[in-house]
């Protein structure tokens, strides 16, 4: 009985992950083909082959890329932008999701940096992602300071606190390996010291250093 309930619990740690990783990638797939699939459907009836409208999606953002770069097409594409910036209420969520965006697949990109923080009054430490080092811009007394996001565990939400430079320490752990850490609750732990070891151990540092 022994036998069996342990080959059951590997057979489900060896498929629960797999049918989990194949169900996001599905559902991502129909979502990003169904944003213009659904308009191009009417069209194709019965000759429709999924994907048809993801393609057309990622040969229009391609093509919007482009355009961006030319004179006559950029300069429109700018006071569109310029407008957008400019409507209440509209200014907010478009700068936002711009500037997330930005931060993801921009030339600046966010969550580069990982870093430890301490908490206060404590010796207890958190893992987190430097997403901006210069604050004077927004508030000039926080110029010394540095905005700081903590993922929570098993969440795609988060934290972001603005701490003093001096208080951040800048750690040599991939982003990615970071972020697999925290959001398994440490689980991931062996995996990222395998990682560690493959690149020569941590290498920490102060932002104002």
């Amino acid at each position: 009985m022994k036998r069996f309930i342990k080959n059951f619990i590997n057979g489900i740690l060896t498929i629960v992950p797999i049918i989990l990783v194949i169900y996001v990638i599905y559902k991502t797939f129909m979502f990003l083909d169904g944003i213009l699939g659904n308009l191009l459907k009417p069209y194709f009836k019965d000759d429709y082959i999924p994907g048809i409208g993801l393609l057309t999606t990622i040969v229009l953002i391609t093509a919007l890329g482009w355009m961006s770069t030319q004179f006559i097409t950029g300069s429109i594409i700018k006071i569109i932008d310029r407008l957008l910036e400019k409507i209440p209420i509209v200014k907010t969520v478009y700068s936002v999701i711009k500037d997330t965006v930005g931060s993801f697949l921009g030339d600046k990109k966010s969550f580069s940096k990982v870093v430890l923080v301490t908490l206060p009054g404590t010796e207890i430490k958190s893992m987190g992602f430097i997403t901006t080092e210069n604050l004077d811009s927004f508030y000039s007394p926080l110029k010394d300071h540095a905005a700081v996001y903590i993922p929570q565990t098993f969440q795609v939400a988060g934290f972001t606190f603005l701490i003093p430079k001096e208080q951040v320490e800048v750690i040599d752990i991939p982003p990615e390996e970071a972020m697999k850490f925290i959001l398994s609750g440490g689980m991931t732990s062996a995996n990222s010291s395998k990682t560690a070891r493959e690149t020569g151990g941590r290498n920490r540092a102060s932002l104002v250093d």
